[in-house]
C-alpha cells in the first residue's frame, strides 16, 4: 500500500491540483446524486417529474459537449475548469433555493445550466491528464481522476449523516447549500495551477472534422454507449429505489452511499495494479460482469422486500456492483484514450461525455414513461443489466481490436 500511495504522489503537481479541484465539484454532485431526489420527494414531485428534472441537465451536456471538445483543442484548459468550479456549487444553492421558495418554473432551467457549468470542467479534466502527465503516471492519474467522485461522496455522505443527527429540523436543503459554499474551496487549487500545456494547433483554421479518425471514434465510442444508455435508466434513480421499496430516508441511503463509495475508493486506487497484472482484456471483462450479476440480484430483491433478509442482500449487492463497475472506468477510458491516439483525443472526450449525458437524458425520459405505467423497479433495471452485458461483449472486442494494431497495455 506504501508503494501504490508513493505512486500517486509521484502524479505531476498541476495534475494534482486540477483532481483536487475537481473533488469539490464531485462534492456537489454526490451530495445531490444521494439526497436531491429524495428531497424532490418530500417536496410533492413524483418519480416522473424527478425524471424529468434530471434529464433537463444530461439534455444540456449533450448539447454542449460535442462542439466543446471541438473548441478545447489547442487551448488552455484552466479557464474551463474556473467555470465549472465557480458555476457548479453556485447553480446548486440557487437550485435549492427555487424549490425551498417554490419558485418551480425555474427549475428545468436550473437543471440545463447545472449541465453547462458540470460540462466545462469534465469535458476538459480528461484531456488535461493525458496532456500533462507522463506515460508512467498517467494510468495513476486517470484512475485518480475518477476516485474524485467516490472521495467526494464518502465526505458529503459523512456530512450528510452527522448533520441530519446533530442539528435539529435540519432539511435535505439546508444540507445541500452547506455543502455546495464548502464546494468553492476548489478555487483555491485552480488559482495555483500554474503549467497547462497544450496541443500544437493546426494552421488550418475553424472546426475539421476531416483531421479525426472517425473510424476509431465510433469503434471506441460504441461500447460508451450502450453502457450508458442502461446506466441512465438505474443509476440517477437508485435512491428512489431504496426509498419507495425500503423507506431507507436521506440520513441512511447517504451512509449506504458513502460505504460504497469508500469501497469505489479504494478499487480504483487499486487499479493500476490490477490492469498491470490482469490487462485491459481480463480487467474490464471481468469487474463489468460481476457487477451485471450484482445489479439482477439488486433488482430481485424488490419482489421479496417483505422479507428480513431482502433490504440486507440490497445493500449488499449494491456494495458489490457499484465498486466493481466503477472499477471497469479508469481502464476502459484509458483504453479508448489510447486507442484513438492524441490527436483525436479531446474530441472522444467531448463526445463521450454527450454520448453519456444524451443517452441518460433519453433513459431518463424511458424511465419517466416506464414509471408513469408504474413498472416496478427491478424489470427497469433487468433492462440496464442486459445492456451491461451488450456493453461488456463490446469492450472485449474493442481490446481485442487494440491488441490486433498493436496497442500495449502501458
Amino acid at each position: 500500500m506504501k508503494n501504490i500511495l508513493k505512486q500517486y504522489a509521484s502524479i505531476e503537481a498541476n495534475v494534482l491540483l486540477m483532481i483536487k479541484a475537481e473533488f469539490f465539484i464531485q462534492l456537489v454532485g454526490s451530495a445531490f446524486f444521494l439526497i436531491l431526489n429524495i428531497y424532490l420527494v418530500k417536496n410533492g414531485f413524483s418519480d416522473p417529474e424527478i425524471a424529468n428534472f434530471i434529464s433537463y441537465r444530461f439534455l444540456a451536456v449533450m448539447v454542449l459537449a460535442f462542439p466543446l471538445g471541438f473548441f478545447i483543442k489547442g487551448k488552455k484548459l484552466k479557464p474551463f475548469f474556473l467555470v465549472g468550479s465557480l458555476g457548479v456549487p453556485t447553480v446548486a444553492i440557487i437550485m435549492i433555493l427555487s424549490i425551498k421558495l417554490q419558485w418551480f418554473s425555474l427549475l428545468p432551467f436550473l437543471f440545463v445550466l447545472w449541465g453547462v457549468v458540470f460540462t466545462s470542467f469534465q469535458v476538459s479534466s480528461l484531456p488535461f491528464v493525458m496532456r500533462n502527465t507522463s506515460v508512467e503516471n498517467r494510468s495513476h492519474a486517470i484512475s485518480l481522476n475518477y476516485a474524485t467522485h467516490s472521495f467526494g461522496t464518502i465526505l458529503s455522505g459523512i456530512l450528510i449523516y452527522t448533520l441530519s443527527q446533530t442539528i435539529k429540523d435540519v432539511d435535505e436543503g439546508k444540507m445541500l447549500i452547506l455543502i455546495a459554499l464548502i464546494s468553492y474551496v476548489g478555487l483555491y487549487f485552480l488559482m495555483r495551477l500554474k503549467v497547462d500545456n497544450v496541443i500544437v494547433k493546426s494552421k488550418i483554421k475553424g472546426i475539421q472534422f476531416k483531421s479525426y479518425n472517425w473510424n476509431l471514434l465510433l469503434k471506441a465510442l460504441i461500447p460508451t454507449f450502450i453502457i450508458a444508455v442502461g446506466a441512465g435508466l438505474t443509476i440517477p434513480f437508485i435512491n428512489l429505489f431504496f426509498f419507495h421499496i425500503y423507506g431507507l430516508d436521506s440520513a441512511q441511503f447517504a451512509v449506504v452511499g458513502t460505504v460504497a463509495s469508500v469501497l469505489v475508493a479504494i478499487m480504483a486506487l487499486l487499479v493500476p495494479k490490477v490492469k498491470d497484472k490482469l490487462g485491459f482484456k481480463k480487467g474490464i471483462t471481468l469487474t463489468q460482469s460481476f457487477a451485471v450479476l450484482a445489479l439482477i440480484a439488486l433488482a430481485t430483491t424488490e419482489f421479496y422486500a417483505d422479507h428480513w433478509w431482502a433490504l440486507p442482500l440490497a445493500i449488499f449487492c449494491f456494495w458489490i456492483r457499484t465498486p466493481l463497475m466503477n472499477m471497469a472506468a479508469p481502464m476502459t477510458s484509458e483504453l479508448t484514450m489510447n486507442y484513438v491516439g492524441k490527436q483525436n483525443q479531446e474530441i472522444l472526450s467531448a463526445v463521450t461525455a454527450a454520448i453519456w449525458s444524451g443517452s441518460w437524458y433519453f433513459s431518463s425520459q424511458i424511465f419517466r414513461y416506464l414509471k408513469s405505467m408504474d413498472l416496478p423497479y427491478a424489470y427497469i433495471f433487468y433492462i440496464t443489466a442486459v445492456l451491461y452485458g451488450l456493453g461488456v461483449l463490446s469492450y472485449y472486442l474493442l481490446v481485442l481490436d487494440y491488441h490486433k494494431r498493436g496497442g500495449q497495455e502501458k
